[in-house]
């Protein structure tokens, strides 16, 4: 082609894209505004001819926080890279702010293989707990953890328990120790053994241990059910020289005061020694004119007088027959007292004053952490409780069986002197590899209207820890789903309901309720809330606010998503971490 010719034909394109511009603005020249929507921060826009990139822009990094990329929307899901996207109209776009963790995703770890282990039950044996302690198994039998009385002395914790199963006789005391919670020492023999020949202890009820000097004093329930028994329960106590080894005290017993009106319900004797006194608080939970109470009484050092006080609380909603596992201790200059409701949850009410009154009673998470009784080393507060487990691990309608996995959290003292439960500090550590999401970013976006709508967010691996934050707008519930047999009306929620005001376990795609506890949320309020998980054990916190323990068999393995229904929620700072 000859240079006229090709002078003519260019001059002939120009003129058609000339006139096509001025006739329906043909984009080869035309310009775009990109603009930047920073909070706290003015970022010139730019003015970006069509098909050229946006030029590098510098944002501040708010403190605590590091940039993660722009995006093109608000919500943060369609993500603009501005390496390789071109402009094609005018837009808008917004930063994601990823939290400061200072660690880094790791790949590779030592996760279980649960993809030959397809049912609930054959993946409940498989476990591995440490955390949330487990008896061995005696002879091909699995025991499990009831009512804990612990006792704290020289840097180790001693849990006593009623043990359910195996080789206990009747709920013999077994004893396990820690020094952190994490790892436990299992003793093989009971340390209190029901009385195999009948009588007073032929059962063995929930108790405490307390030291006088150098003695040790353990305190217990003595159930009996023979027909020659005046009274059916008895506060019955051992002596012992460690608070490894105790001998049952003979004949030494406290039986319920006259005025109680009744021989039947008299146990869980919660024992404390003052040095300064010389004298053993004792209280036992008990009933009068068929109103569950809690007694108080004083012994000498020596055991030799027993005086009754009289009651020092009465169930405020009268519709539970005892006030289980009761305890009462002093934070600071506030003197609390906890117990638990049948097939309720663990109850605490507080006052100015040793032993009462106390003030209106309030309940600390749900139904599945049952029997908790406090211990302290000087330093922190702790509630030791056992998590409930179902009959049969394939039941997806209720988690109702006695006895189950220890569990143990932190307690925390607020402010205006509630309280709240928190993760314990070394078992939360204790998950140091941080895993991948199943999605690139540390944010996901869940909207859902009237049917759920999930997002594919993390791994059930056998044993982790999971953290992050949300906001939401609307007043429908949001939470964490997990798949139990690859059916969305099978999943398993942790569910949050805004309107309902109610922290959830719910089975079945949400239409089977297991346990609940209170909580206020706020929309386009940021909260932050951490989940640890170990075997079919699980802890959910709304940080700083509240606690919901939970039993999630047969999900090991599988998909835990993100999900919302008549809700909008964001969800950010997204982690995973699993143990090395």
């Amino acid at each position: 082609m000859n240079t006229k010719l090709s002078r003519t034909i260019t001059a002939v394109v120009l003129s058609i894209c000339l006139l096509l511009t001025m006739l329906s603005g043909c984009s080869l020249f035309a310009t775009y505004t990109v603009s930047f929507d920073v909070p706290g921060q003015t970022i010139p826009s730019q003015t970006v001819r069509s098909g050229q990139k946006v030029a590098p822009v510098e944002v501040q990094e708010p403190e605590g926080y590091v940039f993660e990329g722009w995006y093109q929307d608000e919500n943060l899901t369609q993500p603009w890279n501005l390496e390789t996207d071109k402009v094609r109209s005018d837009m808008t776009l917004y930063p994601a702010w990823d939290r400061d963790t200072g660690d880094e995703i790791t790949v590779e770890g030592n996760d279980k293989d649960f993809s030959d282990l397809r049912t609930p039950g054959s993946q409940e044996e498989a476990y591995d707990y440490s955390a949330f302690f487990r008896p061995a198994l005696d002879d091909g039998t699995q025991p499990y953890v009831g009512d804990p009385m612990p006792y704290y002395e020289d840097g180790t914790y001693y849990i006593y328990y009623l043990k359910e199963g195996g080789d206990s006789y009747n709920h013999s005391v077994y004893l396990a120790t820690t020094t952190d919670f994490l790892t436990y020492t299992e003793y093989d023999d009971p340390v209190l053994e029901a009385s195999r020949s009948g009588g007073q202890d032929s059962w063995i009820g929930t108790g405490s241990v307390v030291k006088v000097g150098q003695t040790y004093y353990f305190f217990y329930t003595g159930h009996g059910d023979a027909a020659n028994l005046e009274y059916k329960e008895k506060i019955l106590v051992a002596v012992g020289s460690s608070p490894t080894e105790f001998e049952k005290l003979e004949g030494w017993e406290i039986v319920p005061p006259a005025e109680l009106g009744q021989k039947q319900d008299f146990r869980d004797p919660q024992a404390y020694y003052d040095p300064q006194t010389g004298e053993i608080t004792l209280t036992v939970t008990a009933s009068q004119g068929s109103v569950a109470r809690i007694l108080k009484f004083t012994l000498s050092a020596d055991l030799q007088s027993v005086a009754y006080d009289g009651i020092i609380f009465s169930d405020p909603t009268q519709t539970f027959w005892n006030l289980e596992c009761s305890d009462t201790f002093c934070i600071g200059d506030t003197w609390y007292i906890t117990y638990s409701g049948q097939d309720d949850t663990l109850w605490y009410a507080f006052s100015d004053t040793p032993y009462g009154p106390y003030g209106e009673a309030r309940r600390l998470d749900g139904k599945l952490f049952y029997a908790a009784k406090h211990v302290e080393d000087g330093e922190n507060f702790y509630m030791v409780g056992w998590a409930r487990r179902s009959e049969s691990p394939s039941s997806t309608q209720d988690v109702a069986g006695w006895g189950g996995n220890l569990a143990v959290q932190q307690l925390v003292q607020n402010q205006d002197k509630t309280l709240s439960l928190a993760p314990v500090e070394a078992v939360a550590e204790s998950f140091s590899l941080r895993r991948p999401l199943a999605v690139d970013a540390s944010h996901i976006f869940v909207s859902g209207g009237s049917l759920y709508a999930y997002e594919e967010a993390f791994t059930c691996y056998e044993s982790f820890r999971i953290t992050g934050e949300f906001t939401f707008t609307g007043t429908g519930s949001f939470g964490l789903s997990f798949d139990y047999s690859g059916r969305a009306d099978k999943y398993k929620f942790i569910s949050l309901s805004p309107s309902q005001g109610k922290l959830q376990l719910l089975f079945n795609e949400g239409s089977t309720p297991i346990a609940e506890t209170a909580v206020a949320l706020e929309a386009g309020k940021t909260y932050s809330f951490t989940y640890i998980q170990e075997g079919s054990v699980g802890i959910f916190y709304l940080d700083g606010q509240a606690a919901l323990t939970v039993r999630l068999y047969g999900v090991s393995g599988k998909t835990i998503s993100l999900f919302a229904e008549n809700n909008q929620v964001q969800f950010s700072a997204l982690r995973q971490y699993t143990r090395p």
